[in-house]
């Protein structure tokens, strides 16, 4: 889940050149030739101009060309999930690796930003919630930051063998950070436009299942990049946070499900573009 503000960051950079402008064929300086200097004829408007915002199509983007990350060396931490100095732990070093995972695709892409902050909390979002399902974290894309939701996680962890306990947090904190490559692409900006403009209630949860559905994805990549999962162990996982009820903001189960296998499986990011897949695949 992504929650936040922010402003979209041009994806390239704007050259403004300057044009020094004279009436006189010479070239000398009206002033140097005893006349009046019109300071105005040295300045172009366009540098008081503001930059024209970039329009981004998430259907066609450039990132979705590139083969799906590396994979890279993360020795998984061990985690007591009823323990919030353990999962304090456990997220950074996750974060650390995914950091190491999803970089060189956004350094390619000629993209810098920070990377996200982990943090847990006793605060459950949920409380008063009429809404179906249960938030385990959650992405805020104003202070690029990701947040486990502590109550939530035992609760879930109680039925995950402990075995799979670091497995299953690890997609957790995958599809989170799903969500920061968004952010830094410019995808979850135009997705929340997506959903803003939308003409009504059911279009605008398609928008943004899309948005979820294609950060399961990622988590899928996450999961396959670690390299320390074999695939009934990919499959284990993908059971045990997937395989619950449809929900109308993330998806049905079946489709949840099937947008982890495309990271898990496939060869570019081309597998996790969402926006250009028929409803049927984002119900």
């Amino acid at each position: 889940m992504a929650v936040g503000t922010s402003s979209f960051a041009a994806l390239v950079a704007l050259l403004v050149s300057v044009a020094l402008v004279a009436n006189s064929a010479s070239a000398t300086p009206p002033s140097a030739q005893g006349g009046a200097s019109d300071v105005t004829e040295f300045h172009s408007r366009e540098l008081y101009e503001r930059p024209k915002s970039i329009d981004l199509d998430i259907a066609a983007h450039p990132a979705y060309d590139m083969p799906v990350p590396d994979t890279v060396s993360c020795g998984l931490p061990d985690l007591d999930p009823e323990s919030e100095a353990s999962w304090r732990a456990f997220s950074d070093e996750i974060g650390v690796c995914l950091n190491d995972l999803w970089q060189p695709r956004l350094d390619e892409l000629g993209l810098r930003t920070p990377a996200p902050t982990f943090h847990v909390t006793e605060d459950n979002p949920d409380v008063g919630s009429t809404e179906e399902g249960m938030t385990l974290a959650y992405y805020e894309y104003d202070s690029l930051s990701i947040t486990v939701v502590l109550p939530n996680v035992i609760e879930l962890s109680r039925d995950v063998p402990d075995d799979s306990q670091e497995a299953v947090w690890t997609a957790l904190l995958g599809h989170e950070y799903g969500h920061h490559v968004q952010q830094a692409t410019g995808i979850l900006d135009a997705s929340y436009e997506m959903e803003r403009l939308a003409p009504n209630e059911n279009e605008e949860l398609e928008a943004l299942r899309r948005t979820e559905l294609q950060a399961e994805c990622m988590g899928g990549i996450a999961m396959r990049g670690f390299g320390e999962f074999d695939a009934a162990e990919i499959d284990l996982v993908n059971e045990y946070l997937n395989g619950g009820s449809d929900l109308p903001t993330h998806g049905t189960a079946r489709n949840r499900q099937y947008w982890f296998d495309q990271g898990t499986e496939e060869a570019t990011l081309e597998a996790c573009n969402t926006y250009d897949a028929p409803a049927s695949d984002v119900r």
